[in-house]
């Protein structure tokens, strides 16, 4: 069966940052691919929705635009366009964030790893196989120390050994992922980790692919404290339940 590519940016007031992000998409690696852009704006209230336009008037057919009209948090509007997906048959999925702090020049490398090893259910950008390089990308230091910490804990429980367990880079296999899989995951900041969970216990193959880490002067709307609360609950509840 012919593989066939949803790549989907997620926004909420990423304004001229989505364009940004669109014009890195690496068009060349996907000349020859069957692909769709879908971009999903989560009712963002600023002018994020110009830029979608200009990037829909720019590529034409091959950008799908959805407007979500109430704001319904991060991992809902994954999983809109997760459904989009599985809806119009697509095979595989990768997510890039509208607000640039990704590069989706590493999009190619990621489903590149999928198409190699037909084992693999899913691939993520990893900003800490050289944690330096993150320090070097101006993360943060308290998501730096926080993002060790946790991923310290995830591995420790899990017996794992990745190295950046809150990534939002996600290239999905939807031949080994089952569209229920998802519909029970956060519909907020920890949907990532929630699916990270979720494939874990069920013993399906990730990938670190490392990433080069860019923060701007954006500040993230991710609250780091919910975070760390839910991500700490979430683990131990599906430890002890």
């Amino acid at each position: 069966m012919k593989d066939k590519i949803l790549i989907f940016i997620i926004t909420y007031k990423a304004s001229y940052l989505v364009e940004k992000v669109a014009q890195k998409i690496p068009f060349g690696y996907l000349k020859n691919k069957n692909y769709k852009i879908y971009i999903s704006d989560d009712d963002s209230k600023d002018d994020t929705i110009n830029y979608i336009g200009e990037i829909k008037k720019k590529y034409k057919s091959k950008v799908i635009v959805n407007y979500i009209k109430k704001n319904v948090g991060y991992g809902a509007n994954i999983k809109q366009c997760i459904n989009y997906a599985y809806k119009n048959n697509y095979s595989h999925a990768v997510m890039i964030h509208g607000d640039n702090q990704y590069n989706p020049k590493y999009i190619a490398i990621m489903l590149e790893n999928l198409f190699r090893n037909r084992k693999l259910s899913a691939t993520v950008g990893s900003r800490m196989t050289k944690k330096i390089n993150a320090l070097k990308g101006k993360m943060p230091i308290y998501k730096f120390v926080g993002n060790i910490f946790l991923t310290g804990i995830f591995n420790l429980l899990y017996g794992t050994k990745f190295a950046d367990c809150h990534t939002g880079y996600w290239a999905y296999n939807l031949r080994l992922i089952e569209k229920k899989d998802f519909q029970n995951l956060d519909n907020g900041f920890c949907f990532d980790i929630d699916l990270r969970l979720q494939l874990v216990s069920e013993k399906k193959l990730i990938k670190e692919i490392p990433i080069e880490t860019f923060y701007g002067s954006e500040r993230s709307s991710i609250h780091f404290i919910y975070a760390v609360r839910f991500f700490l609950k979430t683990i131990i509840f599906k430890i002890f339940k």
